[in-house]
């Protein structure tokens, strides 16, 4: 940062026709966009909080340019606007409000909440404020270019994709053997010992819970509490700083290359869940950082016909307008420099269904936003993931995404956690689910569904099979936040027990939803630590718990060593088996090559009729897969039974893979020859091969 900015100037004369601000020459190439502004000003800030303010120039496209020089790498700046002020119409410009960069690639300082950071003055929405809030937010950071971080392994296909969704500042927090100084960073989770756990899991893509920069949330703040999750982003193309190791701001644009780079060269991809539905800004009561004193219509669905109000389809305030031009470019462009220049895999697309919204608020399979990544050649090649859904109406879009997109498939985590509770008539939607979902990705095959059963958010495996409510009074609010619809058990005590029988049971269950995780067509997710025990001790909302009840407690799970190698084991006995990674539905009759046969049935061994597809009573079913260029056969046997069940095999020559009643991993080369029947103890799963060599 240099010592003093006076003396820095300005001209319209710029090398670039991108947005931000972009190193060149002796200073900077300045690019705004904002279609209603009548001035704006390049605001630089030297190490004392001084202020130079340069006007930029309007261009025909309504994009405010400059070259400015004396400007360098680490340099702090924002932009000021002035324009009209009309909430009632959606204006709301005010040049006190200090804003940040859209395109900043990093961003240092933190929001003072306070009313100095609205727009509007409080008790009086139509008031424009007079207070300058440059003291009370964040500054953008100057970061020159570097190269990108190592390749990847190349894309890995989505059949042989295992994901493990985590949190860069959980998974290491805690971690004893992560240096102390690296612990909850990007260096940390790019650390040895946090890589070789996850090459010891067999995974073979993170998927990071989201890293672009976000502020800490004021009403949280006052209950002593912070984001943990991090759903509420305001800068698209900036690492969240306090993830860094680094403390030099615009430092940790280089950690979290490097992070991206050392998983590289483990050979695992890294994915970025992205929240481009909503900003930090929330609704007309918000504050002013950046869109809404940009361009508020421009980056905002407003209501039609009440444009003082922001249309809201996420639960958060405000929805972004990805029909808009300025906020689709926005948008894609910080999507390929991820791509580009951070060197990530791809994306999970947090309430996705609100990307796709059209002018009416209806969902459109043609909507700008999937057209435009269907042609872009650098994101029509990385793995797009939609969590299918949000909160507007007929939101619940499971189903109904592109070909070339994969989605959280809820309906897998719901029916596959009914199965295993117990619940009456789930035969039908276990075996549906176990075969890739058909009924929801009829045409795009099997690999379209995320399938999951726990993420970040809900319980953890631990608390799904401890708890039958959520406990979520640490957040402050009554234990009224976070869904009732938890599909889980407790398996006889709520929370903590030393009953033996109580706990065993747990581990089994938890067995056994993870291995009919990793036994079903589709790409399976396991949400970090399920492997490690981890447990939020019944919250299932921990998206302010940043501390000891959310992290990863490494020594704990030094407890849980026996779930650790078995899910390892399962993952193994995945990549082993091609009939566990079909990359199309499988069929009834004998199939071709890549292809898969599925015989579903009954315990007595003979095939399913509709007249069994139909017994509500049923709490087990079998499948017998086989492959057509596979050398062995695989015969699956679920018992969600609170008793015994034998199971009559179909011929000779099976032989015992993995049992849930004991904590072994699968045995990569079975020799327990089993006879004509086999018994799956009370809430079980067996897993018997045989060869066809």
């Amino acid at each position: 940062m240099t010592e003093s900015l006076i003396g820095a100037t300005v001209s319209g004369k710029v090398a670039t026709s991108a947005l931000g601000v972009h190193l060149s020459g002796d200073g900077v190439d300045v690019g705004v966009s904002s279609g209603v502004a009548d001035a704006v000003d390049f605001c630089l800030f030297d190490d004392e909080g001084g202020e130079q303010r340069l006007p930029l120039e309007r261009d025909e496209s309504g994009t405010w340019r400059g070259h400015v020089a004396g400007v360098q790498d680490g340099d702090r700046y924002g932009f000021r606007v002035s324009g009209p002020w009309n909430p009632a119409s959606g204006l709301r410009c005010n040049p006190a409000k200090l804003l940040s960069d859209p395109y900043a690639r990093a961003v240092t300082g933190t929001v003072r909440w306070g009313s100095e950071v609205l727009g509007h003055v409080p008790g009086g929405p139509d008031r424009r404020s007079d207070t300058d809030s440059a003291g009370f937010v964040p500054r953008s950071v100057v970061v020159a270019p570097a190269e990108p971080p190592a390749p990847g392994p190349g894309r890995v296909p989505w059949s042989d994709t295992v994901l493990y969704e985590t949190h860069v500042k959980g998974f290491t927090q805690r971690h004893p053997d992560v240096p102390a100084p690296l612990r909850g960073t990007y260096a940390g989770l790019g650390s040895p010992a946090a890589i070789d756990h996850l090459l010891r899991l067999g995974v073979t893509t993170v998927e990071l819970m989201p890293v672009h920069h976000f502020p800490q949330s004021g009403f949280l703040l006052d209950k002593n509490l912070r984001n943990y999750w991090g759903y509420d982003s305001i800068s698209y193309f900036a690492p969240h700083g306090d993830y860094a190791a680094a403390r030099i701001p615009g430092e940790q644009v280089a950690e979290f290359r490097t992070m991206v780079g050392m998983l590289h060269t483990a050979g695992l991809e890294v994915l970025l869940d992205v929240v481009f539905n909503h900003t930090a800004e929330g609704n007309e009561n918000g504050p002013t950082l950046c869109y809404r004193g940009l361009d508020n219509g421009a980056y905002y669905r407003l209501v039609p016909g009440q444009p003082r109000f922001y249309y809201d389809t996420t639960g958060t305030g405000n929805t972004l307008d990805l029909a808009h031009p300025t906020t689709l470019r926005l948008v894609l462009d910080a999507l390929r420099y991820w791509v580009t220049a951070m060197g990530v895999d791809g994306f999970r697309f947090d309430l996705a269904a609100s990307l796709a919204r059209d002018e009416a608020g209806g969902w459109d399979v043609y909507s700008a936003f999937l057209d435009a990544i269907a042609q872009d050649p650098v994101l029509s090649a990385v793995k797009l993931v939609a969590e299918p859904w949000d909160t507007g109406f007929d939101g619940y879009d499971v189903g109904r995404f592109p070909a070339g997109w994969s989605e959280w498939n809820g309906r897998y985590r719901d029916d596959v956690r009914d199965f295993w509770r117990g619940a009456d008539g789930k035969v039908p939607t276990l075996a549906t689910r176990l075969a890739g979902s058909s009924d929801l990705y009829p045409t795009r095959g099997p690999l379209a569904s995320i399938n999951f059963i726990t993420c970040h958010d809900g319980f953890t495996l631990r608390d799904l099979t401890s708890y039958n409510t959520k406990h979520n009074e640490p957040n402050g609010e009554g234990n009224r936040d976070g869904t009732d619809d938890n599909r889980s058990w407790n398996c006889g005590a709520e929370g903590d027990t030393d009953d033996p029988a109580i706990l065993a049971l747990r581990a089994r269950q938890q067995r056994n939803l993870l291995t009919t995780l990793l036994v079903s067509d589709g790409v399976p997710m396991l949400g970090h630590g399920d492997e490690l025990g981890r447990t939020q001790h019944g919250n299932n909302n921990a998206y302010c718990q940043d501390n000891d009840g959310s992290w990863i407690d490494w020594d704990a799970a030094a407890g849980h060593t026996d779930l650790t190698a078995f899910t390892a084991g399962l993952i193994r006995l995945r990549h082993q088996h091609p009939v566990l990674r079909a990359r199309r539905f499988p069929t009834s009759t004998p199939p071709a090559a890549g292809g898969v046969a599925e015989t579903w049935l009954r315990p007595d061994g003979q095939p399913m009729s509709g007249d069994d597809w139909q017994a509500t009573f049923a709490h087990t079913l079998a499948v017998h897969l086989r492959g057509g260029d596979d050398t062995s056969e695989l015969l699956l046997a679920f018992n969600a039974y609170w008793e015994p069940v034998t199971f009559t095999l179909p011929g000779t020559g099976w032989a015992v893979v993995l049992d849930t009643t004991a904590a072994d991993p699968p045995h990569p080369t079975p020799t327990n020859t089993a006879g004509p029947t086999i018994d799956a103890g009370p809430r079980s799963v067996v897993i018997l091969s045989r060869s066809t060599s």
